[in-house]
């Protein structure tokens, strides 16, 4: 084992695919185009301020699972307001988003019910597929047609599946651009299939009119819908850290007995709880953070469009916070980012395994709180960069 560890290492190593964090000195002045703080809410004195408020009065962690004595009034609250603020019936917490995708799909999920995933899914749901033990076949990315054309299949010989989940993110986290929802609505009641929706990078982010800040789904005929089910993630928009499943009550008490990352985990730190809450709060009552995430997104990309044409990266507005650049290699794309390390500039670097082989990427994140001093420097900084590269 000691030996294929090493070899392992190599290969990392030869394809410039080696990860180490970098810590973030407290107080330390950068312009951050990397986190997913996409509201700023992670440092706002409320949001901490309710953290250690709640610390202080519930202690530092749940103390065990939630089935047993973990659950805090904090809790209830939070999901009643997550519900809310999303367009649905109920929710459930998790101690993170990623055991929230994991409990739902294998709650729901093993022989009997089909999986169709659109194939640029992140990787906390494809291993809710794969721990689900369902039959999962992916989709080209935000083909419709073909996700229809698997839904099909279940009738075929030998694929008898009377239940199906059609898998999706509103807003992809690397790419940036959103999925069609409305019309993966309209095939999940023609398959009679379950639409599960990663709000993951859009709650907080985006929705029109009154519904500013609240998701993709609130506010349409997705929100409340009885074949809808969202996923969401506290440790992006909202600051926090965490996780919940939204969806109908029914489906609530269905996870409480069914899924094992929330039944056999410890519950979510009653101080992530409180932030979380007060997050959320804001989001409802400060829609201008999510009007500023998309301005200042629109900024970014505008910026950057005359040194970015040459990746053949179309400068179009992102659908939420993200901004992708294709990249050359994976060398390429870490030395940028190192490069505008050095600069004062943080922004991410995606290379294989975290994306296909042969596709490494920039990925930028505009956050309500950079100032257009701080996205004048940042472009200029990284259009030096890129325009360098052989």
């Amino acid at each position: 084992m000691v030996q294929w560890l090493e070899r392992q290492a190599a290969v990392r190593e030869r394809r410039g695919q080696v990860r180490r964090p970098l810590p973030r000195a407290a107080g330390e002045k950068f312009i951050d185009l990397a986190s997913n703080d996409y509201l700023g809410l992670s440092a706002d004195p409320r949001v901490a301020g309710a953290a250690a408020e709640a610390a202080a009065r519930w202690g530092a962690g749940a103390t065990s699972s939630r089935l047993v004595a973990g659950t805090t009034q904090l809790h209830l609250d939070l999901e009643q307001e997550l519900a809310a603020l999303a367009g649905m019936d109920a929710a459930l917490v998790f101690s993170s988003g990623y055991l929230a995708n994991i409990g739902v799909l294998t709650a729901l999920g093993g022989p009997g019910t089909l999986i169709v995933a659109d194939e640029h899914c992140h990787a906390s749901m494809i291993d809710g597929f794969r721990l689900s033990r369902s039959r999962t076949q992916s989709f080209t990315h935000n083909s419709v047609a073909e996700a229809g054309r698997l839904l099909a299949g279940r009738a075929l010989p030998g694929h008898s599946e009377p239940r199906a989940i059609i898998a999706v993110e509103s807003v992809y986290s690397v790419l940036g651009d959103e999925a069609p929802l409305q019309d993966l609505l309209a095939l999940a009641e023609q398959h009679d299939a379950m639409l599960l929706i990663d709000e993951a990078h859009s709650l907080g982010v985006t929705g029109t009119g009154s519904f500013l800040g609240r998701g993709s789904v609130a506010g349409t005929a997705l929100a409340g819908h009885p074949n809808v089910i969202v996923t969401a993630t506290l440790s992006k928009a909202l600051g926090s850290q965490g996780g919940a499943v939204l969806g109908s009550p029914l489906l609530r008490e269905h996870l409480l007995n069914r899924a094992r990352s929330f039944i056999f985990d410890t519950g979510l730190a009653p101080a992530s709880a409180a932030a979380a809450l007060t997050a959320a709060r804001i989001i409802r009552d400060e829609p201008w953070r999510a009007a500023s995430v998309r301005g200042n997104a629109g900024l970014l990309t505008a910026g950057l469009a005359p040194a970015v044409a040459r990746f053949g990266a179309a400068p179009e507005h992102p659908a939420g916070a993200v901004h992708s650049i294709p990249m050359p290699s994976a060398e390429s794309v870490q030395a940028v980012a190192e490069a505008a390390r050095r600069a004062g500039v943080r922004v991410g670097c995606f290379r294989p395994p975290s994306v296909p082989d042969g596709i490494s990427r920039l990925r930028l994140t505009a956050r309500a709180t950079l100032t257009p001093e701080e996205i004048e420097d940042s472009c200029a900084v990284l259009r030096g960069i890129l325009e360098e590269l052989p």
